[in-house]
């Protein structure tokens, strides 16, 4: 502090703590970011302390973002399967909220980081996976207004269902994967069809065509 910082990294700096001391430490942290108007990136593996001293998450897996938002969204909306699984295992002082929990209990071991799975790093461990997972590596895409998911089209869209819908509508419409990416993205953010919404040209012949529209493949 005596170098006037504007960032601080703080890589796992409370975790050798007892409980008590690692509220004050955190408490301490607060104060001073109000005081000298500091950024902290904070590295925990604590979700409970995480949540506490977080205004914006980031969740890595193999050294990956795979989910960004506001701390708010990631514990009341989380989107990814793995971020899902790590909220599952925080433990809520309610017996009753414990016995109505579902705990997501991932299959298999974390591969090596230094020799990663192809496509999706997370792929082997992912219970909507394809067989695509294993050929692409997604990237981090808006799923929401500010709200970062990296879980390629899955992502967008539904997760498992959604996977089968893509096989679908590229057998009956012939679209690339392209195309369907276009539809999917305005459906998931406002409901609608995305067909409509986006006011995309088709060819009359592929709307004769289609026994469904893109939004009553994925709305299933």
């Amino acid at each position: 502090l005596a170098l006037q910082p504007n960032i601080i990294i703080g890589d796992e700096p409370v975790s050798a703590l007892d409980v008590s001391i690692q509220a004050q430490v955190i408490n301490l942290l607060i104060r001073l970011q109000k005081e000298f108007n500091l950024s902290y990136i904070f590295i925990a593996h604590d979700l409970a302390v995480i949540e506490h001293i977080s205004d914006r998450i980031a969740v890595m897996y193999l050294g990956k973002i795979v989910e960004l938002a506001d701390a708010k969204d990631i514990y009341q909306n989380p989107k990814h399967p793995y971020t899902k699984a790590l909220l599952s295992a925080v433990p809520v002082p309610d017996p009753r909220v414990t016995r109505a929990r579902k705990r997501i209990i991932l299959e298999g071991d974390p591969p090596s980081p230094a020799n990663p799975p192809s496509g999706c790093k997370f792929h082997p461990r992912c219970r909507y996976a394809k067989e695509i997972c294993s050929q692409e590596d997604p990237v981090l895409q808006e799923l929401e207004p500010d709200h970062y998911v990296d879980h390629g089209l899955a992502a967008i869209g539904g997760f498992q269902a959604v996977n089968q819908a893509l096989l679908d509508a590229q057998q009956a419409f012939g679209y690339t994967r392209e195309d369907i990416e276009f539809f999917i993205k305005p459906m998931a953010r406002t409901g609608q069809d995305p067909v409509g919404s986006m006011g995309r040209d088709i060819p009359p012949a592929v709307l004769s065509d289609r026994p469904k529209s893109l939004f009553d493949y994925f709305k299933q």
